[in-house]
């Protein structure tokens, strides 16, 4: 940055000085060249961060016109689970959007796409430029138009020194007259991501300023990196600010919870988990095991309270915690002053008793007014009702419904399109082929689900295969382009309480059509007690099937016990399999 200024006469400066008051408060362009000319300021300057790359910060538009359009909360939440690649992706990908403080917007990124290999090559200096320098690199870039956003892209991948980025933001102040929003946004993210709490503070200062709003993803880096910082009430008062304008996102809520449970402040931390959750927010489990965390040997039954809540809400919502979390609740039980609790973990057998404490686990089978309540349901909402995912002709299901009445009961309803994918190096044919076998044995009555194009003898279809799957269970095959789903629902649960099925499918879409939630509960109950998992055996050349759990498969407690069943990675998906391995608490009396 001293290089860049070494050249530069005082009368330069004082007209590029000129040119920033139209932006920025004097005080503010002072302190953006204090590091050439030694200019007193308070503290340097910041500028920014990303996450929202086409923005909805207005800049304060003299003649009160609002230039830049606003962004659905749907696309902003998810933009805010991006990372720092996905942000360069979009920008490869020619899906960014420049902001101007004045007029109107410019145009689009450009009309052709730019392959991501192009730009994620560019390496940013490890030392600051002078103007010259800068406006080199940049004319050798392939898309000079997009210069200054992709090497701030590369700035925040490869966590560069802020000089050198402030370096670039007084090429651009000095060439453009102005810094645009998204260039300030993606500083920012570099100060965040480093810590760099006092230039923080100064970007929000800048653009409180300098923009009529401050949009979300720009609060969630300010909020964020304040949060981990010794000024982290700050970001409570940022946080009540974000109220006034907009619904505060899941991650300003838990960044603000974590800060305060850091600094042992737990009312306030479970004041605002209330908080969030009464927004309809699902709290991470990220959050949930920072309570966890930061409680540890502290006294007093209205936290213990607080926490047995957030288990049960793992049991209601069918969540596993991964390891580490698990290793925060056991040592969480063990800390308590004066509780007397020892965890240990174990697997639970398949009677379902837990070998450690020799407690029997809830059963998985429903009650006869259960099964009988969600049948009806089902058959009532998903079937018969608006489903928008049952993909059929009533004349078909028609033909159906008679076919498994004429038929019932069955043993295991086998999803036989989906099953046939397993492996996908071999053919379609010998993969249900395959399944069918193993599911057969003990002469269990089968229901293979399929489709009229598996009778066409093809590559994948092999009709001397087909015939001879067809000896060993009973088939329906549906239209091509019907969704066999509810065909699968409705015979499982019209062949009674013992019969089970066979999906890859999570069956979530069919779940969030019933129309309260203790049917969607006693839904995932059923699911989780009748939905066959499958495994490849270590050699990886046979299909094995695992069996149905006759216990339930969720955080349980009987006051002095509690069981925890839990996964061994945190990038472990939603799935119907459910943890074979458990936590068990037990308090000694």
């Amino acid at each position: 940055m001293m290089a860049l200024f070494s050249q530069t006469s005082q009368q330069g400066f004082q007209a590029l000085l000129w040119k920033c008051r139209m932006f920025w408060p004097v005080s503010r362009c002072q302190q953006l060249f204090a590091v050439s000319f030694s200019i007193p300021s308070r503290e340097k300057v910041s500028y920014f961060s990303f996450v929202t790359s086409s923005s909805t910060a207005l800049p304060v538009d003299p003649k009160g016109t609002d230039v830049f359009p606003s962004k659905k909360r749907s696309e902003v939440d998810y933009e805010e689970e991006k990372g720092w690649d996905e942000e360069s992706k979009e920008i490869s990908e020619g899906k960014l959007h420049f902001s101007s403080s004045v007029g109107a917007p410019k145009k689009r990124l450009m009309s052709q796409v730019m392959s991501r290999q192009n730009f994620t090559k560019v390496q940013p200096p490890e030392k600051p430029l002078q103007a010259e320098e800068w406006n080199r690199l940049k004319e050798s870039f392939r898309s000079p138009k997009i210069f200054e956003t992709v090497m701030f892209n590369s700035m925040v991948r490869c966590n560069s020194p802020i000089d050198v980025a402030k370096s670039l933001l007084t090429y651009v102040a000095k060439s453009d007259g102005d810094v645009a929003y998204t260039l300030l946004v993606k500083y920012l993210a570099l100060c965040v991501q480093q810590g760099q709490t006092s230039e923080i503070r100064d970007v929000y200062d800048i653009m409180k300023r300098r923009f009529k709003l401050i949009e979300s993803g720009a609060y969630n880096l300010l909020i964020r990196g304040l949060s981990n910082s010794d000024q982290w009430r700050m970001a409570l008062t940022l946080l009540e600010e974000v109220k006034k304008i907009m619904i505060p996102s899941r991650t300003n809520y838990e960044s603000c919870i974590k800060a305060a449970s850091r600094h042992q402040e737990m009312n306030l931390a479970f004041e605002l988990y209330h908080e969030m959750l009464a927004k309809d927010l699902v709290p991470t489990l990220d959050v949930l095991q920072a309570f966890f965390d930061f409680s540890r040997g502290m006294k007093g039954a209205e936290l213990q309270k607080e926490l047995f809540g957030m288990l049960l809400h793992l049991r209601e919502n069918q969540i596993y915690p991964h390891k580490t979390f698990m290793w925060s609740i056991k040592l969480w039980f063990e800390s308590i002053p004066g509780g007397n609790w020892r965890g240990h973990l174990t697997n639970i057998k398949d009677s379902g008793q837990c070998p450690v404490c020799n407690h029997q686990l809830e059963d998985s089978d429903l009650t006869e007014e259960e099964y009988n309540n969600l049948r009806e349901k089902i058959i009532r909402d998903v079937i018969h009702g608006t489903d928008p995912f049952r993909k059929t002709s009533p004349q078909e299901f028609q033909a159906f419904q008679t076919f498994v009445e004429n038929r019932l009961p069955f043993d295991i309803v086998i999803d036989g399109l989906n099953v046939s994918h397993i492996k996908p190096r071999k053919m379609h044919c010998e993969n249900l082929f395959d399944a069918v076998n193993c599911l057969a044995k003990e002469n269990a009555r089968l229901l293979v689900l399929g489709r009229k194009h598996m009778l066409t003898d093809s590559s994948n279809w092999k009709r001397e295969i087909m015939k001879e799957i067809q000896n060993k269970a009973d088939f329906f095959f549906a239209e091509n382009i019907s969704e066999d789903d509810a065909f699968l629902l409705y015979a499982t649960l019209q062949s009674g309480k013992h019969c089970k099925f066979v999906t890859r499918d999570f069956l979530r879409d069919h779940k969030a059509c019933l129309s309260d939630s203790l049917t969607r509960h006693l839904f995932r109950k059923w699911q989780r007690g009748h939905q066959i998992a499958f495994a490849s055996s270590v050699e990886g050349k046979h299909i094995r099937f695992l069996p149905a759990l006759c216990y339930d498969c969720v955080v349980q407690t009987t006051g002095d016990t509690w069981h925890i069943p839990y996964k061994d990675t945190l990038d472990e998906k939603y799935s119907y399999r459910v943890p074979r391995k458990w936590l068990c608490l037990q308090q000694k009396r």
